[in-house]
């Protein structure tokens, strides 16, 4: 017979060697799993006042309806106007003394030109203006009655 080739018996492997990579393989796959659940996790829960925010404290005004000065015809403003007060006890004081604050608001919308209304310009310096006469203070003993900003819900100049 010619030679035949002899084939190539691949070395042998040590059931040692497969068990340590084994175990290697699974202490990397603890070590990956434990490092993801410490990560998704923050290291320190923060305080719940820190979380929550001040909730903001709105006093609505029923919408206001004033006729305004035009030369010929009858031109009128309606407004829907919501006040941002500082606390509870602002507010208490505000709708208290609604009936006072609703009359100052019409005075001071009744005195205006349709004309005087049209931009966005405009409706923040009229919003300037009612924060600035609501806020005068109702009384001589009485403060101010803490309102911080004043937002229209409606706006209409006919």
């Amino acid at each position: 017979m010619a030679n035949s080739p002899t084939l190539a018996t691949p070395p042998a492997r040590s059931p040692k060697l497969l068990i340590a990579a084994l175990v290697a393989v699974s202490l990397c796959a603890v070590a990956l799993a434990a490092f993801a659940v410490v990560r998704g996790q923050p290291a320190a829960p923060e305080p719940a006042a820190a979380q929550a925010l001040d909730k903001p404290i709105f006093v609505t005004l029923e919408p206001l309806t004033v006729n305004v000065q035009t030369e010929g015809r009858s031109r009128f403003l309606h407004v829907g106007v919501a006040l941002k007060v500082r606390d509870e006890q602002a507010k208490a004081q505000i709708v208290e003394f609604m009936p006072e604050l609703r009359s100052r608001a019409l005075l001071l919308l009744s005195n205006r030109q349709p004309e005087s209304l049209v931009t966005t310009e405009d409706k923040a310096r009229l919003a300037e203006e009612i924060l600035a006469e609501l806020n005068r203070p109702l009384g001589d003993a009485k403060p101010p009655q803490g309102i911080t900003s004043v937002a229209f819900n409606t706006f209409v100049v006919q």
